[in-house]
């Protein structure tokens, strides 16, 4: 078994909070590190953050905004990239009316506080059974509310303003690990055996019983997995 230096790439409003129990199952194996991107208004700078925190080749892996992210460090420097990781993620364009949508939350954030948007943007996003969801609740509704609202708006923008992922996929000569749970109704299964279609060199990992905030909602089962995805690479 190989060392592998992990980034794990957090994604909108949140924190390392996201990747602590799945961190927890593979630090004994591996050089893991969370990165979270308050205060960066575009994918560009999240990414380049990334590639001024890697000294060598690397895992990078990101979950929702996050694996946006890893797909554009790869982009702009795939020397840095050993493997990827996409989890509860997409490549599609800006959709229509996703300004308003997104824009809708920002103007909630300005008016009435970050604990509104917790109470607002949360619910859909989770697909976990009931007693799991209230065990992690005052987790992320924490995770949100120590959000500024100028970040939570720089980050939207970021999302807004997305450069196409789409094309990065096809060029990826390297391991990707993809992942999604059978309740995200934000980026759904389908969409990512989409993507796993369009790589070389994919491993697809469904989640069951949780939503888009998978990594906490179930980071058991997807620590396993990464753990043995993990196991199989080479050295780089």
């Amino acid at each position: 078994m190989s060392r592998q230096s992990v980034f794990l790439l957090s994604g909108l409003l949140c924190d390392a909070r996201v990747w602590r129990d799945v961190a927890d199952l593979i630090a004994h194996e591996h050089e893991v590190r969370i990165l979270s991107f308050e205060g960066l208004t575009s994918i560009g700078a999240m990414a380049d953050r990334v590639i001024h925190e890697t000294t060598k080749p690397s895992v990078i892996i990101g979950h929702s905004m996050g694996g946006r992210v890893a797909l554009e460090v790869f982009r702009r420097a795939p020397e840095r990239v050993h493997a990827l990781g996409l989890l509860n993620t997409g490549v599609h364009p800006r959709g229509e009316g996703e300004i308003v949508s997104r824009g809708r939350l920002v103007n909630l954030a300005r008016q009435s506080g970050m604990t509104a948007v917790a109470k607002d943007w949360l619910p859909p996003m989770l697909g976990a059974a009931p007693e799991r969801i209230a065990a992690l609740w005052p987790d992320l509704m924490s995770m949100v509310e120590q959000q500024s609202v100028e970040s939570f708006a720089g980050q939207i923008q970021a999302l807004l303003d997305r450069p196409d992922a789409q094309s990065v996929l096809a060029s990826i000569d390297r391991p990707v690990f993809v992942s999604s749970a059978t309740n995200d109704r934000w980026s759904p299964i389908d969409q990512h055996e989409a993507m796993c279609a369009q790589l070389a060199h994919p491993t697809f990992f469904k989640v069951e019983n949780a939503g888009h905030m998978a990594p906490m909602e179930a980071p058991h089962p997807i620590g396993e997995a990464l753990r043995l995805w993990l196991r199989g690479l080479d050295n780089p």
